[in-house]
C-alpha cells in the first residue's frame, strides 16, 4: 500500500482496546466460571487510533501483503436463519471462491459464526448469536494454527502440515448497510512479533490459543464504511509461511463516532476456513 495514497485516505478516529501488559500468560474462561473465579486475567485499555477508509485502495489489496482482503461476492443464500443453506450453499460458494482466488489446492470450512449487537447486553463468548468482539484479537497463534489442522483432520494432518497452509476468516455482513459496530482490521506488515500476546482460551473440554494485541502507534487501522450484504473481508489469521508475506491480521470491532442515530445494530456472518497450498 503506497505510504503517500495511505496518509490521504479519508480517517475516523475512534477507540480500540489492547491489552495491557500482565504477568503470566492471560487466560480467559470459555464458559461461566465458578463464583469468585475471574472470567479472564487479561486487562485492556482503550487507545485512540485513525482508521482509514480503505474503499479508494481495495482494488490494490493483497491477502499476500497486507493480509486482508474488500471484495464483492454476492451470496445466493438469502436467509441466514436457514442453518442448512449456510451449511451446504454458503459453504460451497466459498470454498469455490477461496479455491479461485488463491489457487488453492483444497480449502476446508470448518465453522462459521453468526454475531448480532444486542445494545447494553454484556459480551458475549457463548452462544447464539454471538456479539461483536471488542478487543483486538487475531484468532490463531502459531501453536493452535497448525494445532486446529490436527485437530480437525486427524490422520490427514500430519500430510497436509508438510505443505503451506494458512487459516482464512470470510467475514460478510447479514444486513447492510453495516453503520453499527464495523469491523477494522489491521495491515500485517505494521505488526510486529512483540506485539502479539498468546493467550489461552479455555473451554470445558479443551484449550485454545489466540493473539490479544499489545498497543504499538506504528500500527494502521482500516475499514470498510457501509459494507454491504454483497460485499465479504478475507482476513488473514494465520499463514505457515515464514518468508515475509502476511501471517497474522489483528481486527475488532470499535464504535464508529460517524454512525448515525438510530442506526440498525449489526449483523454479520464469518466462516472459518484451512486453505491448503501443494
Amino acid at each position: 500500500m503506497d505510504t503517500a495514497a495511505f496518509v490521504h485516505l479519508p480517517r475516523v478516529e475512534a477507540g480500540l482496546r489492547y491489552l495491557e501488559p500482565t504477568p503470566g500468560k492471560p487466560r480467559s474462561l470459555e464458559f461461566e466460571p465458578p463464583p469468585g473465579v475471574p472470567r479472564t486475567t487479561a486487562v485492556y485499555r482503550q487507545h485512540t487510533v485513525e482508521i482509514r477508509d480503505v474503499r479508494p485502495m481495495a482494488s490494490s489489496l493483497s491477502l499476500e501483503r497486507e493480509g486482508f482482503q474488500l471484495l464483492t461476492a454476492p451470496t445466493s443464500v438469502g436467509d441466514f436463519e436457514d442453518e442448512e443453506a449456510i451449511r451446504t450453499r454458503y459453504y460451497a460458494e466459498t470454498i469455490s471462491l477461496l479455491e479461485e482466488l488463491t489457487g488453492a489446492s483444497r480449502v476446508v470450512v470448518f465453522d462459521h459464526t453468526i454475531r448480532r449487537r444486542i445494545p447494553g447486553a454484556a459480551d458475549r463468548t457463548t452462544g447464539i448469536p454471538r456479539q461483536p468482539v471488542p478487543r483486538v484479537h487475531n484468532d490463531y497463534t502459531v501453536k493452535s494454527g497448525p494445532q486446529r489442522v490436527r485437530d480437525l483432520l486427524g490422520g490427514e494432518a500430519d500430510a497436509l502440515l508438510q505443505n503451506r497452509f494458512s487459516v482464512i476468516n470470510v467475514w460478510r455482513p447479514i444486513r447492510g448497510p453495516v453503520q453499527d459496530a464495523p469491523l477494522a482490521v489491521s495491515d500485517a506488515r505494521s505488526i510486529d512479533d512483540q506485539d502479539l500476546v498468546a493467550t489461552d482460551l479455555v473451554y470445558p473440554d479443551r484449550t485454545g490459543e489466540i493473539y490479544y494485541v499489545k498497543y504499538n502507534p506504528a500500527h494502521k487501522w482500516f475499514y470498510a464504511p457501509a459494507m454491504r450484504a454483497d460485499e465479504i473481508m478475507l482476513i488473514k489469521c494465520y499463514d505457515s509461511a515464514e518468508d515475509g508475506r502476511a501471517r497474522f491480521v489483528p481486527h475488532s470491532a470499535f464504535v464508529d463516532p460517524t454512525t448515525p442515530p438510530g442506526a440498525a445494530p449489526r449483523e454479520s456472518i464469518e466462516l472459518r476456513t484451512l486453505v491448503f497450498f501443494g
